[in-house]
């Protein structure tokens, strides 16, 4: 992790959260929209989402009442589509409260997002990490954290969680700046 530090500088989650939305609910409808694709897709297609609303995140009712096929022609799966409305519908509902998030503990922000359809532990832990800016999280469940542990400590094959949390234990309480110089150690790969 020093030989990391010392190639990249002071980091900081603003480094990492540049265009990302400030609300909550915004940043939940980001985090659902980017999984599993590149940073540079999910940015493409979460700003068509918004050109659909105006250019701006809308509301949960807005979202329900929006027909599935408009939100999907910015580049969503049908599942993708169902998230959005699950949280949207939540929230409605008020079985998710997303301004009072930043009240629980790290273990109760994740109980309570990972209870929405398509949200899991990986979105929990970006939503951790770049919208409450908590400072010991450690995303296992990233590809770009494996693959950088894998290269960083010369394994022979990107390590599982239980690895990653042996190696990562010296960081604590620092795990969340640990993990944004593992991503930028990735930044400038072939």
């Amino acid at each position: 992790m020093g030989a990391l530090v010392d190639a990249h500088g002071p980091l900081t989650l603003e480094d990492r959260g540049r265009g990302r939305p400030t609300d909550p609910y915004g940043a939940l409808l980001r985090a659902i929209v980017g999984q599993q694709l590149s940073t540079k897709a999910a940015r493409s297609i979460y700003g068509r989402l918004l050109e659909r609303f105006g250019g701006r995140t809308p509301a949960p009712a807005e979202l329900l009442a929006a027909d599935p096929e408009l939100i999907r022609s910015a580049g969503l799966s049908r599942p993708k589509v169902a998230y959005l409305r699950d949280l949207a519908q939540r929230i409605e509902d008020g079985d998710l409260v997303v301004d009072r998030l930043a009240e629980l503990d790290d273990d109760e922000v994740s109980a309570a997002l990972t209870a929405v359809k398509g949200l899991g532990r990986w979105t929990a832990d970006m939503f951790l990490i770049f919208h409450l800016t908590r400072p010991d999280v450690l995303p296992v469940g990233d590809l770009g954290i494996r693959r950088a542990v894998e290269r960083a400590y010369a394994l022979d094959e990107p390590p599982d969680a239980e690895r990653i949390e042996r190696i990562a234990e010296p960081w604590r309480p620092h795990r969340t700046l640990a993990s944004l110089y593992l991503w930028r150690s990735l930044d400038n790969e072939p």
